[in-house]
């Protein structure tokens, strides 16, 4: 996300651009096991959940509040510097030609003051739209595995792991002096095995990228239900979005916290002219 208008020096953001494909690749279990029919019904109903999730998810708008802070590199995670930024948040789905776009539209409502110093500050693009890993568009580009369950507020969800496979598409990429570069994502999530909800996602780069100047990137999601009293069904959307970046001289954190869900319309009104 865009904090200033000024281009930062490291960048970090998700693809926009989905291509189609389909399938999944399961990990630890063998094909056939029980343990690889269970997780395959899951990622199943998970890929289906998600495929109508998207829709909806561009059918709504929301605020989105940015919290960026730079540490100072001493080694003792003191703040350097912050800024918060505030943003009427959107996200476009447009599918034309077969080819799935996704792209995020941000309208400032509060700008984050100048900074007099001119630090580097991290920009931080799509990351409440990392559920791609689990879209039936992305899903045969990651391995997946059961690592067990865990109780969560007292509901039972299932910990799916997933790591990306080399040479594969990946929803997300690091843009840094003009070019990307994928980021092969490794991470977990946390799912309801009877809803087939997403309600947490955690992820990183497994291998450091230092030859491009990145040591570590995570990030991690939390989703939580919004109810719209037009609609029959909760969706779960992003509540809350952290991304943590260090490179060999910078450490960056950004927290993105989305709140205020609307259901997005345009209106339109025709005039029929008179002489």
């Amino acid at each position: 996300m865009r904090g200033r208008d000024q281009v930062a020096r490291q960048i970090v953001r998700a693809a926009l651009v989905v291509f189609a494909c389909a399938g999944f690749c399961l990990g630890n279990d063998s094909p056939g096991s029980p343990g690889a029919d269970k997780l395959q019904g899951l990622l199943q109903r998970t890929g289906e959940q998600m495929s109508a999730y998207l829709e909806k998810f561009s059918d709504v708008r929301c605020t989105e509040k940015v919290m960026q802070e730079k540490f100072k590199n001493n080694g003792k995670d003191k703040i350097d510097f912050k800024e918060e930024s505030t943003y009427d948040y959107l996200v476009i789905l447009a599918n034309t030609g077969g080819e799935l776009s996704l792209s995020e539209s941000r309208l400032p409502v509060h700008a984050a003051k100048a900074d007099k110093k001119n630090r580097s500050m991290l920009v931080s693009n799509g990351f409440a739209t990392l559920f791609l890993v689990f879209h039936p568009v992305y899903a045969n580009s990651f391995e997946f595995s059961d690592v067990g369950d865990e109780v969560v507020d007292g509901h039972r969800l299932t910990k799916v792991a997933f790591r990306h496979i080399r040479g594969t598409r990946t929803p997300a990429a690091l843009a840094l002096r003009g070019r990307e570069y994928p980021l092969e994502l490794s991470g977990t999530a946390w799912i309801d095995a009877e809803t087939a909800v997403i309600t947490r996602i955690s992820a990183g780069v497994e291998n450091t990228m230092v030859d491009v100047g990145l040591n570590t990137l995570h990030t991690d999601v939390e989703f939580a239900p919004f109810p719209f009293h037009d609609l029959q069904k909760t969706y779960w959307f992003p509540l809350r979005a952290v991304v943590e970046v260090e490179t060999p001289r910078q450490h960056w954190r950004n927290t993105h916290e989305f709140t205020n869900y609307k259901m997005f319309s345009v209106s339109t009104e025709e005039k029929v002219a008179t002489k």
